[in-house]
């Protein structure tokens, strides 16, 4: 193969892994909808509100609640605000509704919401509208003693032993919603409407199929919980996909009710409900996995949604926990807010490679992020004995021993040439040649040039040199020369050369030398990232 195309590819990868943060939790433009909680006629109003955080500065949030209210507010980077909302957006029994709730941005934001009655509460992370789907699939119906058995006492007239539903969110366009069962449902949804739909056992439901983007809400208003009581019940589904997934359970969220907590797993022609088995916190489909025990439904993360940063808001006088998932050789990378997790008693996860730990959050904000990998974070609340809670919303998907990445950092091959034409060529493209003085950032540098490196790229210039006034070494940002990687017997004398080259030979381990400024090599070209505040 030739040098230019070798050359090529690694551009190619590299450009790849710097160029986009998948944010799959940040956006624009939401849609929300407040179900029934317990009763829309319960004598205690609820307390509705969303969190919303900022990723950038001078960032103007409108939240438009339907007919009752409309306000803008300009956030900074990495601030929070509590919106209180008007509790007649908060859906009744009606099949139809335009109670929503609209929230835009001029720069990216994450949205939490959180619904509040008497001693029923349920949260939510809420999806940007250009990341909804147009296709989720419907659990199975979890047994709840009072409200789904016995099955013959299920009615629609009591509201604790309704049956379960389904509350699509439709976006910003005209919408056709097809509910696929024993028989096929449609029904029409003009932009900003939601529709109510029961899950009968005897229809058979098995997705929900929309011809636009729309959020998907699956639960109950008042599911038994225990002494005659009933609190909300809901989860956000995720979009339906068809690839085989894994997903991890932490024993934190199953622990004193083991016995009464199932896994409702729902795949393109099936669904089934299966016990959980705490010797087997791990399962695999090829569709959709929601946890139920008594008083939460929480859809459960893939593996492959695992993200490095998440932002949690804690909910005023309750308990506030972050619980996390993580590889258990990567556990010490884990960081709150600017600190690594302070004696954090690991659980292995049976069977697997992951650790899990639950973490009581500050007041406020909590930014949660990994220095070089990724891992699950869940939000869980408690209010008396009953759990709520919902995956933590994502910052971000790419590491950075730094913090929680908005932008991430770009690392760019450019063409050969000598050291000065190197610094010329980074500066032209807006970058510099690259200088990372710490043992941490130059481990974080040769793992992405592992994952590109190839036979055809053996040598590369850095951001080091050799003073010719004083003879000693230095880094172009002027940071201190403290953590370095010559190779054996290197740097040599000043007849050797006075600019640093790395290898990228596989027997090398990056190794610099000091070799003639002249010589001809490629450059690391390097940015910085871009952090959120923590």
């Amino acid at each position: 193969m030739c040098p230019v195309l070798l050359l090529f590819l690694l551009l190619a990868v590299l450009n790849q892994e710097s160029a986009s943060v998948p944010e799959d939790n940040t956006g624009l433009n939401f849609i929300v909808a407040f179900p029934e909680n317990i009763a829309y006629y319960h004598p205690t109003a609820p307390k509705n509100q969303v969190h919303i955080t900022a990723l950038y500065d001078n960032t103007q949030v409108t939240i438009k609640q339907y007919i009752y209210d409309s306000t803008t507010e300009t956030l900074s980077a990495g601030e929070t605000r509590d919106f209180i909302l008007n509790a007649k957006l908060e859906l009744n029994k009606k099949e139809i509704s335009n109670n929503t709730l609209q929230i835009t941005g001029t720069k990216n934001i994450t949205v939490h919401a959180m619904s509040y009655k008497a001693n029923s509460v349920q949260t939510a992370v809420v999806i940007p509208i250009d990341k909804l789907g147009t296709e989720y699939l419907i659990p199975p119906i979890p047994t709840i003693q009072g409200t789904t058995v016995p099955a013959d006492e299920v009615t629609t007239s009591v509201t604790e032993r309704s049956p379960f539903r389904l509350i699509v969110v439709n976006a910003d366009q005209q919408n056709k919603v097809t509910v696929e069962g024993s028989l096929t449902n449609e029904v029409p949804l003009q932009p900003y409407q939601s529709v109510q739909i029961f899950v009968k056992e005897e229809a058979a439901l098995r997705a929900v199929k929309t011809d636009q983007p729309a959020a998907v809400l699956f639960g109950h208003s008042c599911a038994m919980h225990h002494n005659c009581t009933c609190r909300m019940l809901y989860t956000l589904l995720p979009v339906a996909n068809e690839k085989k997934l894994k997903f991890l359970i932490p024993p934190v969220i199953t622990k004193n009710v083991e016995d009464e907590t199932f896994l409702l797993l729902s795949r393109k022609q099936s669904k089934k409900v299966q016990a959980f088995n705490q010797d087997s916190p791990q399962v695999e489909t090829t569709g959709t996995a929601v946890l139920y025990r008594p008083g939460l439904l929480l859809s459960l993360i893939p593996e492959t949604d695992f993200a490095s940063c998440y932002v949690i808001n804690s909910i005023p006088n309750m308990n506030n926990f972050a619980v996390i998932v993580v590889h258990k050789d990567l556990a010490d990378g884990v960081h709150i807010k600017s600190l690594p997790l302070e004696n954090p008693e690991w659980q292995t996860l049976k069977g697997t490679e992951y650790v899990s730990t639950h973490v009581q959050l500050s007041p406020g904000k909590n930014i949660i992020w990994h220095a070089s990998s990724t891992m699950a974070v869940y939000f869980i609340g408690k209010m008396g004995n009953a759990l709520f809670g919902n995956p933590a919303p994502i910052i971000s998907k790419t590491p950075d021993f730094r913090g929680c990445v908005l932008t991430p950092e770009v690392v760019k091959i450019g063409v050969a040439g000598g050291w000065r034409e190197s610094l010329k060529y980074c500066r032209d493209n807006n970058l510099e040649l690259i200088s990372f003085p710490t043992a941490q950032h130059q481990k974080q540098i040769y793992r992405r040039l592992i994952k590109a490196r190839n036979d055809g790229l053996r040598k590369v210039w850095i951001g080091m040199r050799q003073s010719s006034l004083t003879g000693k070494w230095y880094w172009l940002n002027q940071a201190p020369v403290n953590s370095t990687n010559w190779e054996k017997g290197e740097p040599g004398t000043v007849q050797d050369g006075n600019c640093v080259i790395m290898s990228l030979e596989a027997n090398k381990n990056f190794g610099w030398s000091d070799k003639d400024c002249c010589q001809a090599a490629r450059p690391v070209c390097y940015g910085d990232p871009v952090l959120l505040p923590v």
